[in-house]
């Protein structure tokens, strides 16, 4: 796999990487492209990433890295009087307290989640034990949802 610009290829941007050298933000863009279209095999995929931790990441490296990743797929423009949050959690008695929190101030909260995370148990579970709570749905379902509850 080679970078757009052709003048590095991908097992030399996992050199640079693993050498210790920066990244540049083109460079960044090439690994998450390849990333997403698929066109990097998964073994070099890893090898970055281990580069990656080996090595750490500058704050630039950083900066790009996120807004790489935010632009590579799909995003949403929401409804200004929306009030839109995001929540992130390790587990524990916080989550159940802030799930009440988020309904109270009747705020909307687009998220992926997972489940059952060790013995907390994840997000997911949490909420489908609410009674007709549905935490699958579409984006044109989540936006439907969205605007029949402020009704």
């Amino acid at each position: 796999y080679a970078s757009h610009n052709n003048t590095i290829s991908f097992p030399e941007l996992i050199k640079l990487k693993r050498d210790g050298g920066q990244l540049s933000r083109a460079e960044i863009n090439t690994f998450v492209q390849g990333v997403t279209s698929g066109a990097i095999q998964k073994s070099q995929i890893g090898a970055m990433l281990m580069a990656i931790w080996q090595k750490g990441m500058t704050d630039e490296e950083t900066l790009a890295m996120t807004r790489e990743m935010m632009n590579s797929g799909e995003t949403f423009k929401w409804q200004k009087e929306w009030l839109v949050v995001d929540k992130h959690s390790t587990g524990g008695v916080g989550d159940k307290a802030f799930h009440l929190l988020l309904l109270w101030l009747h705020v909307t909260v687009p998220m992926i989640s997972g489940r059952g995370l060790a013995h907390t148990g994840g997000t997911l579970d949490k909420l489908e034990s609410i009674p007709g709570f549905k935490v699958n749905q579409s984006v044109e379902q989540f936006i439907l949802s969205r605007r029949m509850s402020r009704k």
